[in-house]
Order: C-alpha cells, then structure tokens, then sequence
C-alpha cells in the first residue's frame, strides 16, 4: 500500500480525560486509503526533547468530514505537545504505515466477533468495529480500564455494535479484568481482535487458544522510524526469527507469536 507524507490541519483537538486528547486532522485532498490495525508517524514540532516521529494508531477516518482521528495518550513531552495542537496548526504525518486486521470472508457473515481493548489500546478497535459493520459483519465490544473515568469513546463505541465493560475498581461494567468478563462464559465467538498492554494482550491469547478461537492481536512496541530500519519494535515470532512489528505488523494472529509456547 502507498504511503504518504501529509502536511494535514487539526479542526479538533479535545480532551477526553487528563491523560487523553482526541486529535482530528483534515487534508486538502480526498485523505487516503487507510485499513484498521494501521498505524501514522507524527511529527512533533516545538518540543526540544521529541527528536523522533510517535507512532499512533488510526482510530477513525471519517470520509464524510474528510477527518483522521488519533486517540493519544499524554505519556512523555512529545505527546504533551501534541495535546496543545490548536485547530488551523499544520501537523507532518506520514501514514499508513504497517499491516491491518483481517476482515473475515463474506460466507463468514454469521461469525461471532469480540472485539478487546484496553486503555489507549481501545483506539484501533474504533476503526475495526466500523469496518467490519460497513462489511456487514456484527461486532461485540469488551473494553477495559482502570475506572470509569478511563472508558474512552464509549458514545462512539455503541454506535457499531453491543459494548460490555469491565473496571478494575468495579466503578463501570463488571469488575476485574476483560479475560474475566461473562461475556466470555457466556458467548462463544469464533473470532477474536484485541489491541492493550501486553500482559491483557497475553491473557486474551491464552484463552482464545485454550478455547481455539482464531485471534489476532495489535502490538504496541516502542518504534523510531516506522519503516523497518532502526530495528527498536522488534518482535520474536514462533520460528525464533525477529521480526519489525512496524512492517511485519502491528497486528500478528497468535500463532505467529511465541506467548503460546
């Protein structure tokens, strides 16, 4: 897929919580071609610290407003700046950048289909939910966080399909983590999409195989350059070679991975 070098403008930039902003961006021509699971490169201005671009996943492309969404968490200098965009700023992104999720066969319509997120990892989940529902597929959502201050989108989230909820501190949902919902007891899905911090991600992995559930999960490794040369999101996969999560991923089904051995 082509990629591009974008000098796009902010028309929004709220923030959702003290930790998160929600970006939106416009261009000036028809905004590309972009698949769920993928992935842009920002480029930081003003902030002297931030020599490199920050990977963001792609939450949203909104092709009747001509708008990319990124759900960005506030975690260093870089993305703190970025929470300071203002609508009319001109921000350099180069996308779309790695791999996407798998969008199951038509003859596959009455699959049942779970979609996890959890904290920022929630944000490609977005955009899956939405391609999969113009496809015509029914998603479930089960989407984690620490309390219910931290459940991100969830307006946006009812829109594509049922949402189930879990918070550490029981404040929303079911309490505990998302591998403990009902849900999971209750339903058997044929397929599986998560996107989280590992250790949720890892979970997820070990039930969809114990359960034998097709899973595909989103890494989120520290990348530099985004396009397979520094070498820093390096992944190691069942065949004991290291693989660039940044080219040969973000997303992986598990059975690429080694967390099942």
């Amino acid at each position: 897929m082509k990629k591009y070098m974008l000098d796009m403008k902010v028309t929004e930039n709220n923030r959702l919580h003290k930790n998160y902003c929600l970006l939106k961006l416009t261009n000036n021509e028809a905004l590309p071609e972009m698949l769920p699971g993928q992935f842009v490169q920002v480029h930081v201005d003003n902030s002297p610290t931030t020599f490199l671009r920050r990977p963001i996943s792609i939450n949203f492309v909104d092709r009747t407003t001509n708008e990319l969404w990124l759900l960005i968490q506030l975690v260093g200098d870089g993305t703190r700046r970025m929470a300071e965009y203002r609508p009319g700023d001109s921000v350099n992104i180069m996308l779309p950048l790695g791999n996407s999720f798998t969008i199951p066969a038509d003859e596959d319509k009455n699959q049942k289909l779970l979609l996890i997120g959890g904290g920022v990892g929630t944000a490609p989940m977005l955009c899956l939910g939405d391609a999969l529902k113009k496809a015509g597929f029914e998603s479930v959502f089960l989407l984690g966080a620490r309390s219910k201050n931290d459940v991100l989108q969830l307006d946006e989230f009812t829109k594509l399909g049922t949402v189930h909820i879990t918070t550490e501190d029981g404040s929303l949902g079911e309490k505990g983590y998302v591998t403990n919902h009902s849900v999971l007891k209750n339903t058997h899905f044929d397929r599986i999409y998560t996107c989280g911090p590992k250790p949720m991600m890892m979970a997820v992995a070990r039930y969809a195989a114990a359960e034998s559930i097709a899973c595909e999960v989103s890494l989120e490794n520290t990348m530099a350059c985004g396009i397979g040369a520094c070498l820093c999101c390096v992944e190691k996969n069942k065949e004991g070679h290291h693989v660039c999560v940044c080219t040969e991923g973000p997303v992986f089904n598990i059975d690429q991975l080694t967390w099942l051995s």
